[in-house]
């Protein structure tokens, strides 16, 4: 399963970035049975849980990024969307999509990390 993230860029501190992470070559329903979730990873640190989403389509989020970041799916458009807002510095990163899906014994599959970088 390939998962295509795009999205990043560079912004100023209290801007937006949306985030979009497709997965073409799956059929709409095995997209639909998917568990989402974007993580990143900031120079020198772990790669951290950001947002995930279940099957029935209910989202978390770490508790830092409540009420900034929302993930959400178009089951239409085989993506998933990470809407960041009123992003800090300490938002610098990469981040990355991940899924699983029951057809795949919910092995984790990863998109490529797109950067994201928070200037002052």
């Amino acid at each position: 399963v390939q998962l295509q993230a795009s999205g990043g860029g560079s912004v100023q501190a209290g801007g937006s970035l949306r985030l979009s992470c497709t997965a073409p070559r799956i059929i709409t329903s095995t997209f639909r049975d998917g568990t989402w979730a974007w993580y990143r990873q900031a120079p020198g640190k772990e790669r951290e849980l950001v947002a995930s989403m279940t099957r029935s389509g209910i989202p978390s989020y770490a508790d830092s990024m409540k009420g900034r970041f929302t993930v959400s799916r178009d089951n239409a458009k085989k993506t998933v969307y990470l809407q960041m807002n009123s992003l800090t510095p300490e938002d610098t990163a990469v981040y990355y999509c991940n899924a699983r899906f029951t057809v795949y014994s919910n092995s984790d599959f990863w998109g490529r990390g797109t950067l994201v970088t928070v200037s002052s």
